[in-house]
């Protein structure tokens, strides 16, 4: 049976769905009939990062829709035997699991992080699903296979997270001190965003999901060949090794501040992108869409006609 209903929440609509292996919930606002765009949110946040972009998005000709990612908020799991995975192919699946669901043949996509991520990767592989695609730093799909090359030390330092992850003491960690650590990342990655408690908190309760710690954990040890990825995605995890390009117009918002992914002086994944391509800088960290939204909400609306 599925599963739709809605009760008010914040910026927009708090819906359910089933779609996939999952009870997506989603946030909605704005024209229904309007033009999909569908925005997605990383690690460690959740739909609050959008809520500046969606208050310049719903006044225009845009369904707005924010779907809180697979071990978030009140998203669930269908089954309890379902593989508790973070892979990239797993959030792709996702994506798209929820525009068929929800009746959306194409959608502008946009995102930062691991949503970012499963939107590049929609945008790769299903370009016919993707009227326009907003990528925070750029081309987000990982190259498994070269995660067993080492990176510059100054890189393999701010992954430090990612190798504590590896380990059960991380597990333990996460679970234990979730709150303090996910804090730590945003002010790591966010130096230049002052923001309070309150704004932390709104995000932080989502982290409560029961599957939240298992799903990060497989995700930062999936990426680097540790553990198996679910079986049901190992196809689309082949085709992502070959790297695919984007078909799709694309739009980059670059973040001068960024502490996850340095920034680069120059587009340098431009050559992923074979559909158009254009770059936007912005002088915030880590996390986009909540540090600029304007300049979000600027690159999704040159996909509204």
């Amino acid at each position: 049976m599925q599963i739709n209903f809605s009760t008010s929440i914040n910026m927009g609509i708090l819906k359910y769905i089933n779609a996939g292996d999952l009870c997506i919930a989603y946030e909605e606002s704005g024209n229904a009939d309007g033009i999909p765009v569908i925005l997605m949110h990383g690690f460690p946040y959740d739909t609050r990062t959008y809520d500046g972009v969606v208050n310049y998005l719903q006044a225009k000709n845009c369904r707005v829709i924010v779907p809180y990612l697979r071990g978030y908020g009140p998203t669930k799991f269908l089954s309890a035997d379902t593989i508790r995975s973070g892979q990239q192919a797993a959030l792709a699946h996702d994506l798209k699991a929820l525009m068929d669901a929800l009746l959306i043949p194409k959608a502008i996509v946009g995102g930062y992080d691991w949503g970012g991520r499963a939107c590049c990767i929609v945008a790769a592989l299903f370009p016919e699903r993707v009227i326009g695609l907003v990528s925070a730093a750029g081309y987000n799909i990982q190259n498994i296979p070269g995660y067993a090359v080492p990176a510059l030390p100054e890189i393999e330092m701010l992954n430090w997270y990612q190798f504590y992850f590896h380990h059960e003491r991380g597990r333990l960690g996460l679970t234990q001190y979730r709150y303090e650590l996910c804090k730590l990342l945003w002010r790591n990655w966010s130096p230049t965003w002052n923001f309070d408690d309150a704004t932390f908190d709104a995000s932080a309760v989502s982290f409560n999901n029961p599957d939240f710690v298992e799903v990060v954990v497989h995700s930062y040890r999936h990426r680097y060949g540790l553990v198996n990825g679910d079986p049901q995605f190992e196809a689309m995890e082949q085709a992502l090794q070959q790297q695919p390009a984007i078909q799709v117009p694309a739009i980059i918002v670059d973040a001068t501040a960024d502490g996850v992914e340095p920034f680069a002086g120059t587009g340098k994944d431009a050559h992923y992108f074979k559909g158009g391509y254009k770059r936007s800088i912005v002088k915030v960290g880590h996390n986009v869409p909540q540090e600029a939204p304007a300049e979000f909400a600027d690159a999704v609306l040159a996909f509204v006609k």
